[in-house]
């Protein structure tokens, strides 16, 4: 059924739809085999795992004294190799590799990567301060003395330099400073980050913790190794092998509504890309004014005859060159990535909740989720009739499907909230039994996640993903 709310939600007209056969659609592709996930406790666990080994391998080199600058030392090359490894840890999550992206999700890794930055200059910034500490004792030397003395040596002037580049890192990812730099200035700041983590490993190889061992400097190598290879081969070689095979490009730039448009990318062999509805992409359009930046873009239908859609809605720069895109444009496509998808589903009845542009992974789920008559729900909150993207889309699959769908209008400071408890326990019967697929404006996925929590759904049962935020 289709509804649309204004006021309240007692007050919705009821619309009942006529059957129409599942079989007048073209049929989707046949779903290729599901792909490897690592599930999220598993990512944490193995982190975990791995500073366990590193405070192993600094405790059994570790020689207890009770001299001052021996205590320095000591802190100084536990938290220098925490450091080490937290910075492997980082690009681990930033490499792509599918089975993370997949199981974890893109914005969730995005929040732990920025979660364990702080982390990691924190470390450092301890590390420095305990190796100073413990020179000047040593030496017998003030603190302005003993970093000119430290300087000197090569290694440490690499980790220093190292430092400053993460330190620009770390300042240019705060939020205040993000709003007001572009997307390319920061993605060229973070690429500071791999030279930082080189220098880095040059200034661990001349510690004590590593120099007097062969085992475990080739440990130690072997981990950054795996770690440069993953990133080498998911964020260049992986890219660039499907840019080949594939041959995507514009086939069509279709208006939706006022500011929004499809694009269809039409390609060879395009099954093999194993793209899942709730998924997205990371586009680069090769023409001017777009080439030099992916834009991430969930796809908003199923993948069907070698063609991939998606559905933007201009809201930048980058957003408003893409309604003048012209078929034939050569398309590079990253991904797929994110974790929105059918295999967070554990119970038979799932609720849909979209807002503004973000209907558009709920939409390609809203077709294709599994389930009966009545077990799909799709409420979709927009200020005005305007703001609903693939309305007649969403209308016809809500008719062949027999599943609920409600539009849910009203401005955002209205005096009545269609998103409060009340209302959606009212909407949605036994809402606390359902999964939620939550896709929206930040501040109306973080309200409609309060009320949901308080009207009884599990946080665990509330999946979402911020596409915008996936690194």
């Amino acid at each position: 059924m289709t509804t649309e709310a204004r006021h309240h939600p007692l007050h919705h007209p009821l619309y009942t739809p006529l059957a129409v056969p599942l079989s007048e659609r073209p049929p989707a592709e046949a779903p290729p085999a599901p792909p490897l996930r690592l599930a999220p406790d598993r990512l944490r666990n193995a982190i975990a795992a791995g500073a366990g080994a590193v405070a192993l391998l600094w405790g059994v080199q570790a020689r207890p004294s009770a001299r001052l600058d021996a205590f320095f030392a000591t802190g100084a090359h536990l938290t220098g190799l925490l450091a080490g490894y937290g910075v492997l840890v980082l690009l681990l999550l930033m490499a792509r590799v599918p089975a993370v992206e997949h199981g974890v999700g893109a914005d969730r890794l995005a929040r732990r990567h920025a979660l364990g930055g702080r982390c990691v200059l924190g470390l450092i910034g301890a590390h420095a301060l305990l190796a100073l500490c413990g020179y000047a004792v040593h030496t017998r030397t003030d603190l302005v003395t003993a970093t000119g003395d430290l300087l000197a040596y090569g290694a440490i002037a690499a980790a220093t330099a190292g430092t400053g580049l993460l330190v620009a890192v770390g300042i240019t990812s705060a939020r205040a400073v993000r709003r007001r730099v572009r997307h390319e200035t920061w993605r060229a700041v973070h690429l500071g980050a791999l030279l930082a983590a080189a220098l880095g490993f040059v200034h661990q190889l001349a510690g004590p913790d590593l120099a007097g061992g062969l085992l475990t400097r080739w440990l130690w190598s072997m981990a950054h190794g795996t770690v440069a290879v993953l990133l080498v081969w998911y964020r260049i070689a992986v890219p660039v092998r499907a840019a080949l095979r594939h041959e995507l490009r514009v086939a069509e730039v279709r208006d939706e509504g006022p500011g929004v448009v499809s694009v269809l990318v039409r390609g060879r062999g395009v099954a093999l890309l194993r793209a899942e509805p709730g998924q997205f992409f990371r586009w680069r359009f090769l023409r001017r004014g777009l080439w030099a930046t992916a834009l991430p873009f969930s796809l908003s239908a199923p993948v069907r005859d070698d063609t991939l859609r998606i559905t933007v809605k201009a809201l930048g720069d980058h957003t408003r060159r893409i309604r003048r895109l012209r078929p034939g444009t050569r398309v590079l496509a990253s991904g797929p990535f994110g974790a929105l998808t059918a295999h967070r589903r554990t119970r038979r009845k799932v609720l849909l909740l979209a807002g503004g542009v973000g209907i558009t992974p709920l939409r390609a789920l809203f077709e294709t989720l599994p389930g009966g008559p009545g077990d799909v729900t799709l409420l979709y909150r927009a200020s005005d009739a305007t703001g609903l993207v693939l309305r007649a889309e969403l209308e016809t699959i809500a008719r062949e499907r027999q599943a609920a769908l409600h539009f849910l209008l009203g401005p955002s400071d209205g005096a009545f909230d269609p998103l409060a408890p009340r209302a959606l326990r009212h909407l949605v019967p036994e809402l606390a039994a359902h999964d939620v697929y939550l896709c929206g404006p930040p501040a109306m996925a973080r309200a409609a996640t309060a009320s949901l929590l308080r009207a009884g759904v599990p946080a665990s049962r509330i999946h979402s993903e911020d596409f915008d935020h996936a690194a």
